[in-house]
């Protein structure tokens, strides 16, 4: 029993998304795409995120003692104003939309995001934060579809608005050429209330 509960693990990240009116507006400037590059690997428009930090795959027993602290941090915590801006990619291989607004205020909170999991004993050495949200993933033959996708983006600007919720979530890869899968395990107002998706902590 102790054996199989060392080796349960959950892939996690802690994150925000944009509202369901900025992702519909994201989504209307990438049809074109969605039709000349069917082949691409596109995220599902209800994963869209934005990473605060990536936690990679931890024991399940290390999520439980994430969540009071989170709700304590998101409590703290003002809406942010963002918005999607232009696009880019990562290696020709990754495609992502860019984040404007008040990057300052989400350098701050993935500061403290990142302290947090640290202080609660989770080694955390993630790389510097490049505020996107990934859209898509080539496949190797086909790096070009990126390419021009995030050139024909380069001019969207969407409109502004407030982030509503602070997300802890986890990630299933499944197997094979199954596309991820994104869960909430909790998610936290900012301000104070606790998310749709989250219990009370």
């Amino acid at each position: 029993m102790n054996e199989e509960t060392q080796e349960a693990t959950v892939r996690v990240f802690i994150a925000l998304a944009p509202p369901d009116d900025a992702k519909d507006e994201l989504e209307r400037e990438l049809l074109p795409a969605y039709e000349a590059y069917p082949r691409m690997r596109w995220n599902r428009i209800e994963d869209w995120h934005i990473t605060l930090a990536f936690l990679g795959e931890l024991p399940v027993t290390a999520v439980p003692p994430l969540r009071g602290p989170l709700a304590e941090l998101a409590a703290t915590r003002r809406p942010l104003e963002l918005a999607l801006r232009g696009g880019g990619h990562f290696d020709e291989r990754v495609l992502w939309s860019g984040i404007d607004g008040d990057l300052e205020g989400l350098h701050r909170l993935a500061t403290d995001v990142r302290a947090l999991v640290r202080e609660c004993g989770i080694p955390y050495e993630g790389r510097p934060l490049r505020p996107h949200l990934t859209l898509a993933r080539a496949r190797r033959d086909d790096l070009s579809s990126v390419v021009e996708t995030a050139s024909a983006l380069a001019g969207f600007e969407g409109r502004a608005w407030h982030t509503e919720r602070l997300h802890l979530v986890g990630s299933n890869f499944g197997r094979g050429p199954a596309p991820i899968r994104y869960r909430d395990i909790e998610a936290w107002t900012l301000g104070g209330r606790t998310g749709a998706e989250g219990r009370p902590s």
